[in-house]
């Protein structure tokens, strides 16, 4: 087949995709290895100036741990973790505002405005986006860590009018004012169900779920909410897949909650395309996880 035809082949199976999404908003949790890869990050700019040009509104949520970690060890001052997250104290917190607030998002507004696309950096603190309390893990005090506690899109929404593309950090404002440093997991899953988005897409270093994680035939194209319980309940999903699974399936309880319906995926931003061929082909790339 010449190549041109597999091309046009490739464009007529998304056109149904782009007739169903436009105009409806797409939350995107940016991670992993394609955050670290200039050549990766700069590819994924332009896939989510590709969606906004289409009709699509992409919502983009980073974190930046690997970019925090590099800074605190530069200044000599070691990372700490507590049950896996990040213990934040004051100094730790002004470093995570820095790196992910400032230099992190400012890179990825300038890579997606050197594509074309209209970006406009936020942090939680950005109109009282994210308004957080402070969270504890089994009893232990975190320091400046969040959970989210009250969303307000109106900044967004106003952002959408506009056609511009908000790419959000996940810190958060307190009941005082202070900064909180959130999991970038629940962000993104508080706010797509605060923005009404149709999909909510985790990307991160794996393909998605497997029935056995040592056999990439396993890899399950769609789940219903139900099975992904039955996984998490019998150990297949573990370790760090865990949060970005409860990101997906708390989306899909609130969601339903409101009588909306969402559809959530995880897919592994390190495959080139993998926002494209997740939301625009027949079978996808990863896994999507939907309500029942």
């Amino acid at each position: 087949m010449p190549y041109s035809s597999e091309q046009a082949q490739i464009l007529t199976q998304a056109l149904p995709y782009i007739q169903r999404y436009s105009g409806k908003t797409i939350v995107i949790k940016y991670g992993g290895h394609a955050m670290v890869d200039e050549e990766l990050k700069r590819s994924v700019m332009r896939d989510i100036v590709l969606l906004r040009c289409v009709g699509m509104n992409p919502i983009l949520v980073h974190g930046g741990g690997p970019e925090i970690t590099e800074v605190m060890k530069k200044i000599g001052k070691e990372p700490k973790f507590v049950n896996g997250l990040r213990f934040t104290d004051l100094e730790t917190m002004e470093i995570v505002e820095m790196v992910l607030s400032g230099k992190t998002n400012k890179s990825l507004v300038s890579l997606i405005n050197q594509q074309g696309g209209r970006a406009v950096g936020l942090s939680g603190k950005d109109a009282n986006l994210i308004v957080a309390e402070k969270a504890e893990s089994d009893g232990d005090d975190l320091g400046f860590v969040g959970r989210v506690k009250q969303i307000n899109p109106q900044i967004l929404e106003i952002l959408a009018r506009e056609e511009y593309i908000p790419v959000i950090s996940s810190v958060a404002i307190g009941p005082n004012g202070e900064s909180f440093n959130m999991n970038a997991d629940d962000v993104a899953s508080a706010l797509s169900v605060a923005v009404k988005a149709v999909k909510l897409i985790m990307m991160t270093d794996v393909k998605g779920i497997y029935d056995d994680r040592n056999d990439e035939s396993t890899l399950y194209s769609l789940l219903k909410i139900e099975e992904v319980g039955n996984m998490m309940r019998s150990g297949k999903i573990d370790k760090g897949m865990i949060p970005k699974v409860k990101a997906c399936t708390d989306a899909i309880i609130e969601s339903h909650k409101a009588g909306r319906h969402i559809e959530t995926h995880i897919i592994n931003g390190s495959e080139p395309h993998a926002l494209l061929m997740e939301i625009f082909t027949d079978t996808g790339i990863g896994t999507m996880i939907e309500a029942g």
